[in-house]
């Protein structure tokens, strides 16, 4: 039995723990009650179900690589800021890979809990990239390139697909300096859309995107 008394907050976290080490498919309650040592009816008083278990984790892993994310970049601008995001971005891929899938996984934004953690993460993107002087949908447009970036080339990193055995850091490094370059040159087309999901106001407040609800 646990040392301790088990609370909902424990379970998330053990839940955290478990897609890291096993895979965010892989996440159970019979997984999660075991790890605790405790029973399933004893799981079930903290947790209701497997759904709220994976909604709870994924509440729990935007609001963690929201805080990553944020710490990088802080203080930060242009080059610097970009730089320290793709960093940031890839150590959290490589050290929580369950956490990421969670992340990743499109939220409903009817879902109050999900819609602030996706914005909390979105907020960040942008203002990481603020110092490139880009609004509205020009920085909507940016934020996904870079998020496209960082999500394909951690991600092929993260199953082994780069097979070549070349330095992964130094096409990394060059990975972002091709983003840097890229976005010092972004061609300015923003239309301020009126009344469509996936805007930006004209100060790049991130509002729901269709696509690009997580960073960059």
């Amino acid at each position: 039995m646990p040392s301790s008394p088990l609370t909902h907050q424990a379970v998330v976290r053990e839940g955290a723990q478990v897609a890291d080490d096993v895979g965010w498919e892989h996440l159970t309650l019979a997984v999660v009650a075991k790890r605790l040592g405790v029973s399933m009816p004893g799981l079930y008083k903290h947790i209701g179900s497997i759904e709220g278990l994976r909604h709870d984790v994924a509440v729990y892993a935007l609001g963690s690589f929201a805080e990553r994310l944020a710490a990088a970049t802080e203080g930060r601008s242009g080059p610097d800021a970009l730089r320290s995001l793709a960093g940031a971005y890839r150590s959290f891929v490589q050290r929580h890979p369950g956490l990421y899938a969670a992340a990743m996984k499109s939220p409903s934004w009817a879902d109050p809990e999900r819609s602030a953690a996706a914005r909390s993460v979105l907020r960040t993107a942008y203002t990481a990239l603020e110092g490139y002087g880009l609004t509205g949908r020009d920085a909507s447009d940016a934020v996904r390139a870079v998020r496209a970036a960082l999500h394909g080339f951690t991600t092929m990193e993260a199953s082994g697909a780069f097979g070549a055995p070349l330095d992964l850091d130094r096409s990394f490094q060059r990975l972002v300096e091709a983003l840097e370059r890229s976005l010092a040159t972004w061609p300015r087309h923003t239309v301020k859309p009126v009344g469509r999901r996936g805007a930006t106001d004209e100060a790049g407040a991130a509002r729901p995107d269709d696509g690009g609800h997580l960073p960059p």
